[in-house]
């Protein structure tokens, strides 16, 4: 090895010598250091978490909202989307304040926050008091500052290993939240819901210490990086597409949970039953999608064709109520599609950007799925309130033929500046 290390190199003191050997010989073997190791762990671990104690009323508080003095559809849709107004307005500037203080102190704050917005509206009996403590929850807006933690954290050959991680965390989260939500709800009670996010946040906010290993801020974007990504197309089309498909996502939720109940019989605390079973069976149909996606480098082109499948199953949804094997049937479909959609999004995202503006690209990403979930809640709940359950999915039915007509013009997955190697998954 030191025949093959530079002069100035060989100069060094033994033990700086010998960390720079094993940093050789982990990038020629592609595997990570046991730090980067520990990173990707206690990362993946906060980051999902937190999305799950922000996922884990979706799927019970349309149906457990009666119990709040005050509740109504519109207020019921937005407080399910009101975390997103706060994230979306936050998360660029936490991020900017995470290369000035560090990542660590901003992630904590965060922490803070959510655990004060849950421990609020754990105790609130009111929907507005519930709204303020969902606010709160979406002030904590951590993603930008984890990210950039993950990268400073992590060399070049690694980085795509550390955010598929955190990226799997997220599926993780969603997952679980479905099937956790009703399950705690039928044994606490909506304050219970509240409580476990408390305790989940809580708990990242240890493993912040105890496990994530301390990381140098590297240089934050500037306004110029951001110019950037509003002037590309495909950028803009991408960071629609996250916001429609988010929108459609929150708003679906107003009305889900109402179906389950009202239209297929399940009890409110049997949910469940049908989104787990559901969610798994959506696995098989996403991954060979993404597999001929990444594979022959047409994801861009797999793209609209799930969209459109999308929004006739919102279709479907809307006008097949009558149905009960016809409404599972379309859950499955919606399910497997929304993977489908999440999973491919950040990865194009991160094609598409120039290298050097990828975090920008990131950022500006984040922040318009977060707006689409406030939309989304807002919508979904006046909707829900004028026109029932069937409004919802026409409201979906409707932003994703929007999607489908703008994801209709998105270029090759790969730009000519920058090689596939470069691509920089989203977590």
């Amino acid at each position: 090895m030191a025949a093959r290390m530079p002069l100035a190199c060989r100069r060094l003191p033994p033990a700086i010598r010998i960390e720079i050997m094993h940093s050789t010989d982990h990038d020629r073997l592609g595997s990570m250091t046991a730090s980067e190791r520990r990173a990707a762990v206690g990362l993946a671990a906060i980051f999902g978490s937190r999305m799950l104690g922000l996922f884990i009323i979706l799927p019970i508080f349309a149906v457990y909202a009666d119990q709040l003095e005050g509740s109504t559809p519109l207020l019921v849709g937005l407080a399910l989307g009101a975390y997103g107004l706060t994230q979306a307005l936050l998360q660029i500037p936490f991020g900017l304040l995470s290369d000035r203080w560090g990542r660590r102190p901003v992630i904590a704050a965060g922490l803070l926050l959510f655990i004060l917005g849950s421990v609020v509206a754990a105790l609130s009996d009111h929907i507005y008091g519930v709204i303020l403590g969902r606010l709160l929850q979406g002030s904590g807006a951590i993603s930008a500052a984890v990210m950039a933690l993950a990268a400073d954290l992590t060399r070049d050959s690694q980085r795509s290993k550390i955010m598929a991680v955190i990226g799997i965390s997220v599926g993780g989260a969603f997952l679980l939240a479905l099937g956790l939500g009703p399950l705690v709800a039928g044994w606490s009670g909506l304050g219970g819901v509240f409580w476990t996010t408390a305790l989940l946040a809580t708990l990242a906010l240890v493993l912040l210490f105890v496990l994530v290993p301390r990381g140098q801020a590297v240089a934050a974007p500037d306004r110029a990086d951001f110019a950037v990504v509003l002037r590309s197309p495909d950028l803009l089309r991408l960071c629609g597409g996250i916001f429609m498909l988010h929108l459609i996502l929150t708003a679906g939720f107003v009305a889900l949970p109402v179906v389950l109940q009202d239209h297929l019989g399940v009890s409110r605390d049997q949910h469940w039953l049908v989104y787990l079973p559901v969610l798994l069976l959506s696995v098989p149909a996403m991954v060979p999608v993404i597999a001929y996606g990444e594979r022959r480098r047409q994801m861009h082109r797999v793209l609209p064709a799930v969209v459109l499948a999308l929004a006739l199953i919102e279709l479907v949804l809307a006008l097949g109520l009558a149905s009960k094997w016809l409404i599972v049937l379309a859950l499955w479909a919606y399910f497997s599609t929304f993977n489908i959609l999440e999973a491919s999004l950040p990865s194009l995202v991160s094609r598409v950007a120039p290298p050097q503006h990828k975090g920008a690209a990131l950022g500006v990403y984040s922040t318009a799925q977060f707006v689409g979930a406030f939309v989304g809640g807002l919508l979904g709940g006046g909707l829900h309130g004028q026109f029932g359950v069937s409004g919802v999915f026409l409201l979906g039915a409707a932003a994703a033929g929007i999607w489908f007509v703008f994801a209709m013009g998105q270029s090759v997955a790969v730009p000519q500046h920058a090689p596939a190697s470069s691509a920089l998954p989203k977590g």
